[in-house]
């Protein structure tokens, strides 16, 4: 029996939008098995035409986005720090309950532990510092030091210092002597002293120095010149406040120019010790009592001298009424 002839496969047709890789495989027809072991020709097969491909799709890229625009920056609050608390861990039940007591959670702990074993707390207990004298509180004393650094500088500190006060109490010792006893003098009530002897160097007969201190203020002592001193001698040293002058004839307006009148007076003080110290004074031309501030220690001796009288004419004389001495009592 001849044997069939061999049929052409025709190629599947393949869609002009198909991918090419995505068709089916052409399936290859196997080869009959002979039936008849003799050759048998056949006819030239056909060859498929290979389907040619598509070119290559390129996908659709999107257009790239513009950058944003930067964000400024916005200011933060910042945070608060925290320090971490110690973890309590539980106590262990086996350890020793017996010990040195936890100063911050009273909880007992062993001789050889230095922090507590619940809260960590430090057992060894810190000593408060000494404190410090007054005198290290002061400048330049105040600041620490150690190992004797600075002790040559506070040496020469103190040497200045003492200097410096034993210079001023010797130069204000005496200020400072006269600031109290003036102060006294305000605060004491003053107290009238008479001389023990008068004597003057010249007088009117009638009208002796001794006239200047009868407490009478009609009657005055009289100098024939320009000038003449007297001078007033005290039994005992005393603390000389003040001295009340009445100058002229008599304290009262009518008669007090009827006579010539002194109008500067030198005074000169005597202490114990012998020293002498003047006072210049300047009388006013008026009635009345003058009271001079004198402030002197350990008087003796007092000498007024008279000098630039006023209305002296023929017939006229110098004349002084009264002079009072006060005391510190």
């Amino acid at each position: 029996m001849p044997a069939e002839p061999e049929r052409a496969v025709e190629p599947t047709p393949v869609a002009e939008d198909a991918d090419p890789s995505d068709a089916a495989p052409v399936p290859t027809p196997e080869p009959a098995a002979p039936v008849d072991s003799a050759p048998v020709a056949s006819a030239p097969r056909p060859v498929a035409p290979e389907p040619t491909p598509d070119p290559p799709r390129t996908a659709a890229v999107p257009p790239p986005e513009p950058p944003a625009p930067p964000v400024a920056p916005q200011p933060v609050k910042p945070a608060k720090a925290v320090a971490p608390r110690p973890v309590v861990r539980p106590v262990a039940a086996d350890e020793e309950t017996s010990g040195i007591p936890c100063p911050v959670c009273r909880t007992p702990n062993p001789a050889y532990r230095r922090f507590c074993r619940k809260c960590a707390a430090p057992l060894a207990a810190v000593a408060a510092p000494e404190r410090l004298p007054w005198w290290r509180t002061v400048w330049p004393f105040r600041r620490r030091t150690r190992g004797g650094s600075g002790r040559l500088v506070r040496l020469l500190v103190i040497l200045a210092v003492v200097l410096a006060l034993g210079v001023a109490g010797f130069l204000l010792l005496p200020a400072g002597r006269n600031l109290i006893e003036d102060t006294r003098d305000k605060l004491g009530t003053p107290k009238a002293v008479s001389p023990s002897r008068v004597t003057a160097t010249a007088e009117l007969p009638g009208h002796p120095a001794r006239l200047s201190t009868d407490g009478l203020a009609n009657r005055y002592w009289a100098i024939p010149g320009k000038t003449a001193s007297v001078t007033y001698t005290f039994a005992k040293p005393f603390r000389l406040v003040d001295v009340l002058v009445t100058n002229g004839p008599a304290r009262n307006a009518e008669d007090y120019r009827s006579q010539a009148r002194a109008l500067h007076l030198d005074m000169d003080v005597t202490s114990e010790d012998g020293r002498v110290r003047r006072k210049e004074i300047d009388l006013s031309d008026k009635a009345g009592s003058q009271t001079i501030i004198v402030g002197m220690s350990d008087v003796t001796t007092i000498r007024l001298t008279l000098s630039s009288p006023v209305g002296l004419s023929a017939g006229r004389h110098v004349a002084l009424a009264e002079v009072e001495f006060f005391q510190r009592t």
